[in-house]
């Protein structure tokens, strides 16, 4: 009697055609929702759209669904070792605060938060 190991889903990571991901953890999406939450809440943000690819796990916000993203914030793990695996990147590319601790990073949304009281 011989006994067979069972065949694992498609998108399992056993599975062998499927590719790896970077992907952002329960605790990531957290601090990530955190911010995204308050920003909603002040009427900056509307939507979000999440990628997960190879080497890049990409949250991008929109003022307006069909608008290019206001901001990416994105996880690259090959950058840890370097000047940090997260980053805030802007609508022009420019990268506006990276680093090794997402919240840490996260803090560049901060002082969009404060507005002058008229």
């Amino acid at each position: 009697m011989t006994i067979q190991t069972p065949t694992p889903f498609p998108g399992q990571p056993h599975s062998p055609q499927a590719p790896e991901k970077v992907v952002f953890d329960r605790h990531e999406l957290g601090a990530i929702m955190g911010i995204y939450g308050r920003m909603v809440a002040a009427g900056e943000w509307r939507d979000y759209g999440m990628s997960f690819l190879k080497d890049v796990a990409v949250f991008a916000v929109f003022r307006r669904t069909a608008e290019h993203p206001l901001y990416s914030i994105e996880k690259r793990p090959k950058l840890r070792g370097k000047q940090g695996m997260y980053a805030v990147i802007g609508m022009d590319g420019q990268i506006l605060k990276r680093g090794a601790d997402l919240r840490t990073v996260l803090r560049v949304f901060d002082r969009k938060l404060i507005r002058p009281v008229d």
